[in-house]
């Protein structure tokens, strides 16, 4: 495994990035530990109130990118809702993804990660009754007009609104509409490892059949007694088998710990 994991690593020009930590009281704080760390960039999480769209200060990020040698992605808020009956919802998440695109624009930040929403459902004595699949029609047609809309707000940029996969993406009507959304160029897939192994590997087999579509990673160990995001070699995870799946599909690798030391722990183990 060490001997593989060498060859992996000597091959690769993977570009490796940290999440936006609870710890770091301020972006330069995060961007010290990134650069220290040998990481190219750092996600900048939109649940945050310090990276509202109204909130974040451009100069700012600009200046600790160029001084530290880094860049950024961006994180989308995770409860975004772009497919919603209440059109008001719908508008505020657009308007907020749009306004990100032109954030993403001025940082050259290549890649916003989503979260894809299944919705609200209804339980039923035999099922879940999910209501976007229940209205097909409305809601395929949400999905056209946001996808036509980002790929408009984009264009020739080289920005990609990446989708992670979360426990939707073991869902019918969510592998469709995901299908909707790839049909523009602007649209790509992450693959968060500890998600799909959190889920009993079920999530990967829709990346899987999606497979050029992959831009982006979310690195994490797993094992079902200390559960996810843990730290590169904690787990039980063939990390070098996700290291060459990265290398082969030219993904970014954020490794998605959520503390300090766990990030410490993931980059030195990379290092090893």
């Amino acid at each position: 495994m060490k001997t593989n994991m060498d060859k992996i690593i000597k091959k690769t020009e993977t570009d490796f990035g940290m999440p936006t930590l609870i710890e770091n009281s301020c972006i330069e704080e995060a961007a010290v530990l990134c650069h220290s760390l040998g990481l190219r960039f750092i996600e900048l999480n939109m649940n945050l109130p310090d990276y509202q769209t109204e909130r974040i200060d451009l100069s700012r990020l600009k200046e600790i990118a160029d001084k530290y040698g880094i860049y950024y992605t961006i994180h989308l808020d995770e409860n975004l809702k772009i497919c919603d009956f209440n059109r008001k919802v719908v508008k505020a998440y657009t308007e907020t993804v749009l306004e990100t695109i032109e954030i993403a624009k001025q940082l050259s930040a290549p890649i916003l990660n989503m979260h894809f929403h299944e919705g609200v459902y209804f339980t039923l004595p035999d099922k879940k009754a999910y209501l976007l699949k229940q209205f097909e029609n409305q809601y395929e047609e949400m999905l056209k007009i946001f996808r036509n809309t980002c790929d408009a707000a984009i264009g020739g940029s080289k920005i990609r609104i990446c989708i992670e996969n979360t426990r939707s993406f073991m869902l019918d009507f969510v592998e469709k509409g995901i299908g909707i959304l790839l049909k523009s160029p602007v649209f790509g897939l992450t693959f968060d490892t500890g998600h799909n192994a959190g889920s009993g590997f079920k999530q990967f087999p829709l990346i899987e059949r999606n497979i050029d579509r992959l831009y982006h990673m979310h690195l994490h160990d797993h094992s079902k007694d200390k559960g996810d995001h843990l730290p590169l070699g904690e787990g039980k995870l063939d990390i070098a088998e996700y290291l060459a799946l990265a290398q082969n599909h030219n993904c970014r690798v954020l490794l998605e710990t959520k503390t300090v030391e766990g990030v410490k722990k993931s980059a030195e183990w990379l290092k090893k």
